[in-house]
């Protein structure tokens, strides 16, 4: 190990302006040696034992989140790290471990104080390195929780579009073998002799099932009681494929009047094969409407992707509703919701002016919170959650409420703070509230927090014009 002078440290650019009797006194009174290959310098939940200076070597930065390794970053020679004057943090939040022999100086904590006091020009430096590091570190843990944030969703996401995707196929394919066995229809079709007046009647009548949208919704048991009325007129009346036929003309709410309306316009001969022929186009309409209602939820599930990452746009702010971002949440996450059978309830007042705001980052907040209440409500039978969005004066209040077990009165005041956390290890980062807290600041707001066991509520509040 080599021993260090006034000039190794003013070759590392944050001392160069640093008077050398200063520097002098900072390597006198610091610890310096080796570590080897392989040695962590620090790990979380240690306390900070003082300001490291590199001289040789690299040291990774890296955390470790549901068992896999989340590296940070590589320390190198003129890297100053560790506890720095006015620092906050008192415990190493990382494992720093060496890639290879590296050569450290550490200024022991106990000398802060007085180097704050008689030594300006190096205080100074070290400052510079701490905001530098706080600017980098928020930058980086930002863009982490909205990698988590797309995360939570992503699972959730997969079983939503899975789920219409899978309807696709499945009606497509049961398309192409109704599309096969059409010719036999067409041919008995075809061997029966409509007047034009017929013709017309079966085709206005087609039309008119076609396009007629509201059609009874009936509950099953009065579902099962028309095909049973619809099954004995058609087995009364000798046609084939009577199952198929009724549900079919159920569904599109035909009843037997209008099968006897039917039959007195048309020979009782050619019944069989124009109720088969309207079957078939009924079929058909039916397949190609799930198919068409399939490709609509993905198209609005991957159109609420893109708003909520707000991905096709930039990081300005912009006027916008407020609820078509904490809908778009609600999409996301729907999964979850009903995975836990957890009922919504939604108290909207859509007469609010839309707010400036960075939408993407706005997602976040909905994200964090609405996810933390899914979480809390884990479990239990009655499980609410409720968004209501109200005016108070020149504010928007969004709160966010679930019938949770609420959050103990002793940790209330620590729930803001960066990496605090009361879920399992592996479950949450500790970081989600503080980025919440931090872009609401962002949008000169504020989130406060309102728990009793039963009912917990975080109000988000902002002003309209950013």
């Amino acid at each position: 190990m080599r021993d260090i002078s006034v000039q190794d440290l003013l070759a590392i650019e944050v001392f160069k302006d640093v008077p050398e009797n200063q520097l002098q006194w900072m390597i006198d009174r610091s610890q310096h040696y080796e570590l080897p290959e392989g040695e962590l310098m620090t790990r979380p939940g240690e306390p900070l034992s003082g300001t490291h200076v590199i001289f040789s070597g690299r040291i990774e930065l890296y955390r470790v989140q549901n068992n896999t390794k989340h590296i940070i970053s590589q320390l190198g020679p003129g890297t100053v790290t560790g506890l720095l004057p006015f620092s906050r943090g008192k415990i190493g939040i990382a494992y720093g471990v060496c890639l290879e022999a590296s050569q450290l100086m550490t200024f022991p904590k106990e000398l802060l104080k007085e180097l704050i006091i008689s030594h300006y020009e190096l205080t100074q430096a070290l400052v510079v390195v701490m905001t530098s590091r706080v600017r980098e570190f928020t930058e980086l843990e930002q863009q982490n929780e909205k990698m988590m944030a797309l995360g939570k969703l992503s699972a959730g996401l997969a079983h939503e579009l899975n789920n219409p995707a899978a309807a696709i196929v499945r009606s497509s394919a049961s398309l192409k073998e109704h599309l096969l066995m059409q010719p036999d229809s067409f041919k008995s079709l075809l061997s029966i002799h409509l007047s034009h007046e017929e013709i017309d009647l079966l085709n206005d009548k087609m039309v008119s099932l076609l396009n007629n949208t509201n059609r009874p919704v009936l509950s099953m048991m009065k579902r099962s009681e028309k095909e049973d009325e619809i099954l004995d007129w058609l087995d009364i009346n000798h046609i084939a494929g009577c199952e198929d036929i009724a549900d079919n003309l159920v569904e599109f709410g035909i009843g037997e009047a209008d099968l006897e309306e039917l039959k007195t316009k048309i020979n009782h001969t050619d019944l069989s094969p124009v109720l088969t022929w309207i079957n078939n186009s009924l079929t058909t309409e039916r397949m190609v409407a799930d198919i068409q209602e399939a490709s609509k939820r993905i198209a609005e599930l991957v159109g609420s992707v893109k708003t909520f990452t707000h991905m096709d746009r930039g990081g300005e702010r912009e006027y916008v509703d407020i609820h078509v971002g904490i809908r778009n949440t609600l999409i996301m996450l729907n999964y979850k919701l009903k995975k836990g059978n957890i009922k919504v309830t939604e108290y909207f007042d859509f007469s609010l002016p839309p707010v400036k705001a960075m939408v993407g980052e706005l997602n976040q907040v909905w994200t964090n919170l609405i996810d933390n209440a899914i979480d809390a409500l884990e479990g239990r039978p009655d499980a609410e959650l409720t968004l209501i969005t109200r005016r108070d004066k020149e504010f928007v209040k969004v709160t966010v409420c679930d019938n949770g077990t609420g959050v103990p009165a002793d940790i209330r005041s620590r729930i803001f703070d960066p990496f605090f956390t009361t879920k399992s290890v592996g479950k949450g980062t500790g970081l989600g509230l503080d980025v919440v807290n931090r872009i609401v600041r962002q949008h000169h707001g504020t989130v406060t927090l309102h728990s009793e066991p039963g009912r917990t509520e975080f109000v988000v509040c902002f002003p309209f014009n950013g």
